[in-house]
C-alpha cells in the first residue's frame, strides 16, 4: 500500500456507505408520532427525502384548528434537494473507493459531518416555524402557546404527545456516519503506526 492510499478495510466501508445511502432514497428519514386519547391508535408524520407519508391529511386538518399551516412538500425546498445531495454523497462515497486516496476520505467525512450539522438546524428551523407562525384568526388560541415539534424526543402540546425520532432513512444515516468514522480513526491509526515504526 502507497503512503497515499487506503487501507484496505477503510476502502470497503466506503462501498457500503455508498450503497446504503442509495436505499435511504427509498425509505423515510425521520418521524413524528402523535399520541391523544381522541387517537388511541395515534397519528404520524412520516418525512422520506422526498415527500411526505403518514397521516399528513390528518394531522393537516387537526393543526387547521390552532392556526398552524398545512403541510404539503411542494412548500419545502428540502425535499426537491435532498435526493441529489443523498445521491451526491453516494457517487462521493464509490469515488473514495476507486480513487484511493485518503486526504479523499477525510474530504467525505467533514462534509458529511458538516451536511449533517446542517441537516439538524434546518430541521430545527423548519420546526420553529411551523410551530411559532400561527393564524391569528384560528378558531382554537391559546395565549403565549406555541406547538414547535421537538427535534428529538418527547414534547407535550396541548392533549397531544409528539416523538420525534429517526426513520429507517435516518438511522442509516447515522449508520453511515459511524461507518466513515471507524474508517478515517483506521486509516489514521495506520498512518500514526507507520509514522512510529
Amino acid at each position: 500500500m502507497k503512503k497515499n492510499q487506503i487501507a484496505t478495510f477503510p476502502r470497503i466501508l466506503t462501498i457500503i456507505s455508498g450503497l446504503a445511502l442509495i436505499a435511504v432514497l427509498f425509505v423515510p428519514l425521520w418521524q413524528i408520532e402523535l399520541a391523544a386519547p381522541q387517537y388511541p391508535e395515534g397519528l404520524v408524520l412520516k418525512m422520506y427525502p422526498n415527500k411526505l407519508g403518514g397521516n399528513v391529511e390528518v394531522i393537516n386538518g387537526l393543526n387547521h384548528y390552532i392556526g398552524m399551516k398545512t403541510l404539503h412538500a411542494e412548500n419545502f425546498i428540502e425535499f426537491t434537494v435532498l435526493p441529489y445531495i443523498i445521491v451526491l454523497f453516494a457517487a462521493f462515497s464509490f469515488l473514495v473507493f476507486f480513487v484511493n486516496k485518503k486526504k479523499w476520505l477525510y474530504t467525505l467525512f467533514y462534509s458529511f459531518v458538516s451536511f449533517g450539522i446542517i441537516a439538524m438546524v434546518d430541521f430545527y428551523r423548519w420546526n420553529y416555524n411551523y410551530g411559532h407562525d400561527l393564524d391569528p384568526n384560528a378558531p382554537i388560541q391559546v395565549p403565549g402557546m406555541s406547538y414547535q415539534p421537538p427535534i428529538l424526543g418527547y414534547k407535550q402540546l396541548l392533549n397531544f404527545g409528539a416523538y420525534s425520532i429517526p426513520d429507517t432513512g435516518g438511522w442509516i444515516f447515522i449508520g453511515v456516519g459511524v461507518l466513515l468514522l471507524t474508517a478515517v480513526i483506521i486509516q489514521f491509526t495506520k498512518k500514526t503506526k507507520s509514522v512510529y515504526a
